[in-house]
C-alpha cells in the first residue's frame, strides 16, 4: 500500500535516513514502497531532549534515521522503555509496551507514533509540577541522562536545523 504524503512549503522529511525539504509550495509524494519515512514536525531537537519519555523517543528517532546504529540502540531503548514502564501507570504503560512491541519489530515510526501521547503526558505532569511548586524561580532538577550503549553518547541524527 502506498504512502500519500502531502507536503507544506519548505516541510522537511526524512526518507531511509535521506533529509529533504519541499520547495516553497505545497506538493504530494507517493511513497510506493517500503521506506522509513519521518517529517520534520515530528522530529525531537537533540538539545530539546530534557526529560525520560523524550529520550527514549529521540533514541528512536535516531534509529529511524540512521540505520547504520539500529544495532546499537536496540538495547539503550529496550532498557529505557522497560524503566518507563516502570515510573508511568494506566494507558501510558499501555503506549510504552506498544511502543517496545514496534521496536522488537523494527517498526520505528510507529513506536514514536505510541510514545506521542506519553510525551504529552509526562509534559502536562512536569507542567503541574512546575505550577504547584511554591518557588518557581528556582531551577528545577533536571532529570537522569539516558542510558546510552558505551560509545554511543551525544548520538543524533544528522539533520541540519536551518
Amino acid at each position: 500500500m502506498a504512502l500519500k504524503l502531502t507536503l507544506k512549503p519548505d516541510e522537511r522529511i526524512i526518507v531511509n535516513g535521506c533529509a529533504m525539504r519541499n520547495s516553497s509550495r505545497r506538493h504530494v509524494l507517493t511513497i510506493e514502497s517500503q521506506a522509513d519515512v519521518i517529517r520534520g514536525q515530528d522530529l525531537l531537537d537533540p538539545d530539546g531532549v530534557a526529560t525520560p519519555v523524550k529520550r527514549v523517543y529521540f533514541l528512536i528517532q535516531t534509529a529511524l534515521t540512521r540505520t547504520d546504529l539500529r544495532d546499537d540502540l536496540l538495547g539503550p531503548i529496550q532498557k529505557q522503555l522497560a524503566v518507563l514502564a516502570t515510573v508511568f501507570a494506566g494507558g501510558s504503560v499501555a503506549q510504552i509496551f506498544e511502543a517496545a512491541n514496534f521496536v522488537s519489530i523494527g517498526d520505528y515510526y510507529k513506536a514514536l507514533r505510541a510514545l506521542r501521547p506519553v510525551m504529552r503526558h509526562e509534559e502536562e505532569i512536569f507542567a503541574r509540577l512546575t505550577a504547584s511548586s511554591p518557588m518557581t524561580d528556582q531551577p528545577q532538577p533536571s532529570a537522569p541522562p539516558a542510558q546510552v550503549a558505551p560509545g554511543q553518547a551525544g548520538l543524533s541524527p544528522q539533520v541540519s536545523q536551518s
